[in-house]
Parts: C-alpha cells; sequence; structure tokens
C-alpha cells in the first residue's frame, strides 16, 4: 500500500470557479497511485453530481456531506441546526485524519464556512496542528483568512475573469453541480 512521505496543507481560494473541483481531482489523482481520500464537504446538502461519480471510487474516496447553504440564497444567518452541522463535519474529519486510514482529507468549502461563522479559523489551524507528517490536507472555499494563508503550504487562488453567469447562464448539472 502506498503512503504519502510528507503531507502538506494546500488551500484553493478565491472568487473563480473550480475550487471544489480542483480538490476532487487531487483525490482521484491520489486514488489512481493507492492512496486513500476522505471528504468532507461543508455547506452543501444538494445532491452534487460527484455524489454519484465518486461511488465508482469508493474504495478510494469517501464523501459525507454536512449542512446546507439555503440561508445563503435567503439573505440570512444559518441557523444554529447548520452550525451544529458543521461542528459535526469538523469533528469527523479531525477522526478521519487521525484514524490513519486515510492519506487525504479534504474540507470542501470549509474556509466559506469560516466566513459564514459555522467554524473558526482558530479550528481549522488546530486541525493542521494535530495533522501527521504523511497526511494531505486539504482546504477549499472563498473568503480565505490571512491566517490559514500563513500556515498553509500551498494556497492557490482561483480569479474569475469571465464567466457566462454575467450572461444570466445558470448553475448546470454535471458542470456545476
Amino acid at each position: 500500500m502506498n503512503k504519502l512521505e510528507q503531507g502538506f496543507v494546500q488551500i484553493y481560494t478565491g472568487n473563480g470557479k473550480g475550487k471544489s473541483t480542483a480538490a476532487i481531482g487531487q483525490a482521484v489523482r491520489a486514488a489512481g497511485f493507492g492512496l486513500r481520500t476522505y471528504i468532507a464537504q461543508f455547506m452543501k446538502e444538494f445532491p452534487y453530481n460527484e455524489l454519484n461519480s465518486l461511488k465508482y471510487l469508493n474504495d478510494w474516496i469517501k464523501i459525507e456531506q454536512f449542512g446546507g447553504d439555503e440561508f445563503v440564497y435567503k439573505k440570512e444567518l444559518p441557523g444554529k441546526d447548520e452550525v451544529e452541522k458543521a461542528k459535526k463535519g469538523l469533528q469527523t474529519a479531525k477522526e478521519k485524519m487521525l484514524s490513519g486510514e486515510y492519506d487525504l482529507i479534504i474540507l470542501d468549502e470549509s474556509i466559506v464556512a469560516i466566513y459564514f461563522k459555522l467554524i473558526k479559523t482558530e479550528e481549522l489551524i488546530e486541525i493542521i496542528s494535530k495533522k501527521s507528517k504523511n497526511v494531505e490536507l486539504i482546504f477549499t472555499g472563498r473568503y480565505c483568512p490571512q491566517e490559514l494563508i500563513e500556515v498553509a503550504d500551498l494556497v492557490t487562488e482561483m480569479k474569475e475573469v469571465k464567466h457566462y453567469y454575467q450572461k444570466g447562464i445558470t448553475s448546470r448539472r454535471g458542470i456545476e453541480s
């Protein structure tokens, strides 16, 4: 069984498309090498199609969702139930990371969950501090706090230059969801 000699902390942030897609692509690449990935998705209760496609790789990739984002569209603060779901997601991801069963841990949309006060920056920094040497951590989401950037090893900012949303084209199944 393959293992990473050195795991790093990666961040995919910015206002452009592709943060979650990049992280999931990394999980698929890792699976090809025989590495196991755990993905915790925050603010994503919608049945995104990666759930369907990753079923075919379930020997290598496990994915779970913790909370929705309906409050964003309603322009409300998240309720206590959403905060509890996010806390459960963090705890589960931490347990999976410490279990030794997974080589790559992805906390998808965890950064934007900070922005919406579902979780705290310090909680992600604490997860980083408990990471073993051979585990890779990936965080995704808009609005990355500087404190997280400073402790990461790799930070990629996705920058929107042009997007068809500006022409009124909404989310398309199989591409954005």
